[in-house]
Protein backbone atom coordinates (compact mmCIF):
# COMPACT_ATOMS: atom_id res chain seq x y z
CA UNK A 1 0.00 0.00 0.00
CA UNK A 2 2.86 2.38 0.80
CA UNK A 3 4.36 2.04 -2.68
CA UNK A 4 0.97 2.59 -4.32
CA UNK A 5 0.46 5.70 -2.18
CA UNK A 6 3.87 7.07 -3.13
CA UNK A 7 3.12 6.51 -6.82
CA UNK A 8 -0.37 8.05 -6.57
CA UNK A 9 0.70 11.19 -4.72
CA UNK A 10 3.89 11.76 -6.71
CA UNK A 11 5.08 15.30 -5.98
CA UNK A 12 2.29 16.14 -3.52
CA UNK A 13 3.91 16.64 -0.09
CA UNK A 14 2.65 14.34 2.65
CA UNK A 15 3.88 12.68 5.82
CA UNK A 16 3.50 8.95 6.28
CA UNK A 17 3.58 7.48 9.77
CA UNK A 18 3.71 3.72 10.02
CA UNK A 19 2.54 2.11 13.27
CA UNK A 20 3.28 -1.46 14.30
CA UNK A 21 -0.05 -2.44 15.83
CA UNK A 22 1.47 -5.52 17.44
CA UNK A 23 2.94 -3.19 20.05
CA UNK A 24 -0.52 -2.06 21.25
CA UNK A 25 -3.21 -4.55 22.24
CA UNK A 26 -6.01 -2.03 21.62
CA UNK A 27 -4.84 -1.47 18.05
CA UNK A 28 -4.57 -5.23 17.50
CA UNK A 29 -8.15 -5.61 18.69
CA UNK A 30 -9.37 -2.85 16.36
CA UNK A 31 -7.35 -3.50 13.21
CA UNK A 32 -5.74 -6.94 13.30
CA UNK A 33 -7.76 -8.34 10.41
CA UNK A 34 -7.60 -5.09 8.41
CA UNK A 35 -3.86 -4.43 8.19
CA UNK A 36 -2.65 -2.46 6.37
CA UNK A 37 -5.04 0.37 7.15
CA UNK A 38 -4.69 3.89 5.75
CA UNK A 39 -5.87 6.90 7.72
CA UNK A 40 -5.60 10.46 6.43
CA UNK A 41 -5.47 13.69 8.37
CA UNK A 42 -4.46 17.29 7.79
CA UNK A 43 -3.16 17.43 11.37
CA UNK A 44 -0.28 15.53 12.93
CA UNK A 45 -2.13 15.47 16.26
CA UNK A 46 -5.12 13.39 15.19
CA UNK A 47 -5.62 9.94 13.68
CA UNK A 48 -7.97 11.25 11.03
CA UNK A 49 -10.31 9.50 8.65
CA UNK A 50 -9.98 5.84 7.72
CA UNK A 51 -9.71 5.71 3.94
CA UNK A 52 -9.08 2.08 3.10
CA UNK A 53 -7.59 -1.24 4.21
CA UNK A 54 -5.75 -4.12 2.50
CA UNK A 55 -5.34 -2.18 -0.77
CA UNK A 56 -5.06 1.49 -1.62
CA UNK A 57 -8.27 3.03 -2.90
CA UNK A 58 -7.00 5.81 -5.19
CA UNK A 59 -10.44 7.41 -5.54
CA UNK A 60 -10.86 7.82 -1.77
CA UNK A 61 -7.35 9.24 -1.42
CA UNK A 62 -7.96 11.75 -4.22
CA UNK A 63 -11.33 12.67 -2.72
CA UNK A 64 -9.73 13.30 0.66
CA UNK A 65 -7.02 15.46 -0.92
CA UNK A 66 -9.62 17.58 -2.71
CA UNK A 67 -11.87 17.92 0.37
CA UNK A 68 -9.18 19.57 2.40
Amino acid sequence: MRLALEKLLGDIPYQLTMIDIDQDSELVELYDELVPVLFASKSTTEIGKKLCHYFLDPDLVKEFCHEH
